[in-house]
């Protein structure tokens, strides 16, 4: 589970341009949920989502997973929770231009020490499970837009997280590529287990996960639940 209490995030702090990104936040994110944070530009979205991957700390408040507070943690036990527990799908796929879709999946678990052949292995079973089997020895400029983002979703399974974290994951995509991007996170969450995480502005995605929280000014302003995908009850 995942809990943030009156979480505050300051930037410039004494300064006469002080900015407050965002205000008390309290909130709970339960084991196999998948929710999406939805809020116009500067609302705060991607600041959280940021705290939430153990990417920043917050300026005031608690920050708790799976009941521990990382607010003590070291740099390098955050960078193990980052590596080992969350898995990241940004929107322009960051994928590594020199390196094939199965090297970019294979990466981060080198980082974890994983042995060639597990690796390996591991990132043909990824690459299928997101439809890219037939494309793991091409290059990132030889793949589409969704394509990438379908081999930066394998990449962000590689070291099986229990949370995906994922910030605009179709905003460069159009409409029919995105929408098949959502089935994929909808795939892992349902038949993977996972947590998901979905950072939009577009509240028609968001309507296809099973809570929505929306965002403005910093401050949480709604939670609500979805019935049934599209509909919010």
């Amino acid at each position: 589970m995942l809990e943030l209490k009156n979480i505050v995030k300051k930037y410039f702090i004494g300064e006469p341009n002080e900015l407050t990104v965002l205000r008390n936040i309290n909130l709970k994110v339960l084991d196999g949920e998948f929710v999406s944070i939805v809020g116009a530009s500067g609302s705060g979205k991607s600041t959280m989502m940021n705290i939430l991957g153990a990417l920043d700390r917050p300026t005031e408040g608690i920050y708790s997973l799976d009941g521990q507070s990382t607010g003590s943690m070291t740099d390098n036990q955050l960078s193990e929770i980052r590596n080992e527990r969350i898995g990241f799908v940004f929107q322009t796929f960051n994928l590594i231009p020199r390196n094939t879709a199965l090297a970019n999946v294979e990466l981060p678990m080198f980082y974890c020490g994983m042995g060639k052949k597990a690796r390996r292995e591991r990132a043909k079973e990824l690459l299928a499970l997101v439809g890219m089997e037939d494309r793991m020895d091409h290059m990132p400029n030889e793949l589409s837009g969704g394509q990438k983002q379908r081999v930066a979703i394998a990449r962000s399974l590689a070291n099986n997280p229990s949370i995906v974290l994922a910030d605009e994951p179709t905003g460069a995509l159009d409409t029919k590529t995105g929408n098949m991007v959502m089935d994929l996170f909808l795939k892992i969450n349902e038949e993977e287990k996972r947590t998901v995480i979905l950072i939009t502005h577009n509240e028609e995605l968001a309507l296809e996960t099973q809570r929505m929280i929306t965002l403005r000014d910093g401050e949480i302003i709604s939670d609500k639940r979805i019935s049934e995908r599209g509909r919010v009850s």
